[in-house]
């Protein structure tokens, strides 16, 4: 499949980085630290942050992530945390499906509405786009996942924020490690991971690759990954370099209609092999951060990075559906570059009665797209590049000042921020023919993000917590690459807005922890598919949601048993009614859609449980059920893909042979062979709603490690 080369970052890009290079001389030189976070949502330190946190605020551990696991998907581990939906769409061509009360459910591919990072560097594009399938599983010290109003602190389109963070070198002693997974449908997986120290610096590499035959006819894909992390310094003095390299070819079988999925659910729609849809992505980042002591209680905190993703998709659009002047083909050539500086001034200050911490900071992205269509035949041969039909360069800025500051004591914390959002996008159209007239435009939204939150100590056992804050959620520049009326630059579609809160418990007792939440996100001008055809979509704005529920969380441990569980219920529901479009092509929408409606790809129910038996301290086995209730696939409620249940079983040991440890698994997912649609594609124009999960399916691995003493 033919990529774009990778070129080097513009000269923007390096001054940005250069200037967070600039604090090297002032670091110190002593034992390795940890990344620093992308924002202070709290003051506590990171073990104890979910427990005093006015925030809903999720640690899964990175044993968690990798024990048993393939360590392919983020959605393998994550499904036990409430409030969090994950949709394996088993389409490497489109990455995970992700969303956190509702935010990113309507995305097509990738991740909206939801802020990624990896080690504190941004995982998600300055627009607001993100993709999972970079993470580097194998290195992950842990994820923590913030849910509710905090989450605007971290800019626009951050209905919610998943981050990983590395290893660190400094807490354990010099190791490397090697894993093979393999299983069914061609599964393959290996990877690598080293962490030491050279004098000063701490080392951490991670490289993977996996590939798969996939579960469907044009479903197979392959993807290499690296990441590489330095650090050096400690206390109030360190700085942190984070390489990564992602690179991936993936087939995309599309959806299926509901008498295809009815009929053979492991069967691919034939414009998917006629047109050999496809996806190449190659993406390159380099960030670096670095924190410098100014005064007892103060410090100066840099963050820089630069990035470039390109990306070449061959879609299922006939010739005819391209022979309008407005068309934009049906293949694009994407070449993304972006960079940005996060800058802060930090203060802690111990009182008698507890801590106050004080943040103020300014973040600033930018982001370049150079958006070429072509069409995707060429005479009577299709699926490949043809004559262009699109020529832009589109940009996304954004600059953003922000103020946050902490009263945290024993009984209490009172944590309050305010963030000024503002995102500027732009198109800058080449290609302008006879029919085809100029598409350029520009635009800017902005809105202040306040958010207030309290935890009280109700007992040694029990604490309360409860936040408000409002949201914006600004459209990607994917979202406005097309107007519903053909042609580019959708500049109609306004961000969406949203005012939230959330009230809950959580309790320790023993060996166990539990957290019940409830929530509400009120939203205008919400944002949703308005067609969505041969892997291209439009976007309109629909009035007025209503998102509302309840999460349930809790472990257990009872000698040799461990037990985790997660529920979540919501209702979310358009509360204005709106015109959609029944079928494409569509330039105008006439379909009504009435007020009450359920809104797509968000489940009224979904639970998770897991048990685990350690038969000895070396050997564990494993049972996991999922639940996921009715899935809505388009705004009319015409159709769902229907609720499951499944369960998988698993088993893992670890054996130390002199100074390797050995760490073998097996598990079989989908025990009961139930046939099901894993994820669905929302508003899909030909109705082709449905991506099918995977039936039974074995697999099994094992890891080996040599630790220096």
């Amino acid at each position: 499949m033919p990529t774009r080369a990778v070129t080097r970052p513009g000269r923007p890009a390096r001054r940005a980085l250069a200037a967070v290079a600039a604090l090297l001389a002032c670091a110190g030189h002593a034992q390795p630290e940890t990344a620093l976070q992308p924002v202070v949502v709290t003051g506590s330190p990171t073990d104890t942050r979910p427990w005093t946190s006015p925030a809903s605020i999720e640690v899964i551990d990175g044993g968690a992530l990798r024990a048993g696991q393939l360590q392919v998907n983020l959605s393998e581990a994550l499904a036990r945390v409430p409030g969090l939906a994950l949709g394996n769409r088993q389409n490497h061509a489109q990455d995970l499906q992700l969303a956190i009360r509702g935010f990113g459910a309507r995305a097509t591919f990738g991740v909206r509405g939801v802020r990624l990072y990896v080690d504190g560097i941004p995982a998600s594009a300055p627009d607001g786009q993100g993709q999972t399938a970079g993470f580097p599983l194998g290195a992950a010290d842990r994820v923590e996942v913030i849910r509710g109003p905090f989450s605007a602190l971290y800019g626009a389109s951050a209905g919610g924020v998943v981050a990983l963070y590395t290893v660190d070198p400094a807490r354990m002693p010099a190791e490397w490690r090697a894993g093979l997974a393999a299983g069914a449908d061609g599964l393959w997986r290996t990877s690598a991971q080293g962490t030491g120290r050279w004098g000063d610096t701490g080392y951490l590499l991670d490289v993977s690759g996996f590939g798969t035959q996939g579960p469907r006819p044009q479903s197979a894909a392959r993807r290499d990954t690296a990441h590489l992390r330095l650090s050096r310094g400690q206390g109030d003095d360190r700085w942190v370099l984070v390489a990564s390299h992602l690179d991936s070819a993936a087939d995309d079988p599309l959806g299926l209609t509901r008498a295809q999925f009815d009929a053979d659910p492991d069967q691919t729609a034939a414009p998917a092999t006629t047109f050999d849809t496809r996806k190449t992505v190659r993406q390159t980042q380099l960030g670096l951060a670095a924190s410098r002591g100014l005064s007892p209680g103060h410090r100066l905190e840099l963050m820089g990075y630069v990035a470039q993703r390109d990306v070449l998709q061959f879609q299922a659009i006939t010739p005819a559906a391209q022979a309008p002047a407005g068309s934009a083909g049906g293949v694009i050539d994407l070449a993304r570059r972006s960079h940005g500086l996060n800058a802060r001034w930090r203060a802690e200050q111990a009182l008698p009665t507890g801590r106050l911490v004080t943040t103020l900071g300014l973040s600033h992205d930018r982001q370049t797209e150079q958006r070429r269509g072509h069409e995707n035949f060429i005479g009577n041969t299709l699926g490949v590049r043809g004559s262009v039909r699109r020529d832009e360069t589109q940009r996304a800025a954004t600059l953003d000042p922000y103020l946050q500051a902490e009263w945290d004591s024993a009984a209490w914390t009172l944590s309050a921020g305010v963030r000024r959002a503002r995102v500027s996008l732009a198109s800058e159209d080449r290609y302008v023919a006879p029919g085809n007239g100029d598409d350029s435009g520009s635009v800017t939204h902005a809105a202040w993000l306040p958010v207030l939150g309290l935890r009280w100590r109700l007992g040694p056992a029990v604490q309360v917590f409860a936040s408000l804050g409002r949201g914006l959620e600004t459209p990607t520049l994917n979202e406005i690459a097309y107007a519903p009326a053909g042609g580019g630059f959708h500049s109609a579609l306004r961000p969406a807005r949203s005012t939230s809160w959330e009230a809950g418990l959580r309790g320790r007792h023993g060996q166990a922890a539990w957290t019940a939440t409830v929530f509400e996100t009120r939203t205008r001008d919400e944002i949703a598919v308005l067609t969505n055809s041969g892997g291209r979509s439009t976007f309109q704005n629909v009035g007025r949601t209503l998102r509302r529920g309840l999460e349930l969380g809790g472990e257990a441990r009872w000698g040799a048993l461990h037990a985790s569980a997660a529920l979540t219920v919501m209702d979310a529901h358009f509360r204005d009614g709106f015109l959609t479009c029944a079928a494409a092509p569509c330039t105008t929408p006439t379909l009504p859609v009435a007020a009450g409606r359920a809104m797509p790809g968000i489940a009224r129910r979904q639970a998770s449980a897991l048990l685990a038996w350690e038969a000895t301290p070396a050997s564990t086995f494993t049972l996991e059920l999922q639940h996921r209730s009715a899935l809505p696939v388009n705004d009319t409620g015409t159709d769902s893909a229907g609720g499951y249940t499944v369960a998988h079983l698993g088993w893992r040991m670890q054996r130390d042979v002199g100074a390797w440890r050995v760490r073998p698994f097996a598990r079989i997912d989908n025990l009961t062979h139930r046939r099901y649609a894993g994820s669905v594609i929302v508003n899909e124009a030909n109705s082709r709603f449905f991506e099918t999960a995977p039936g039974r399916s074995f697999f099994f691995g094992v890891e080996i490690a040599a630790r220096q003493p």
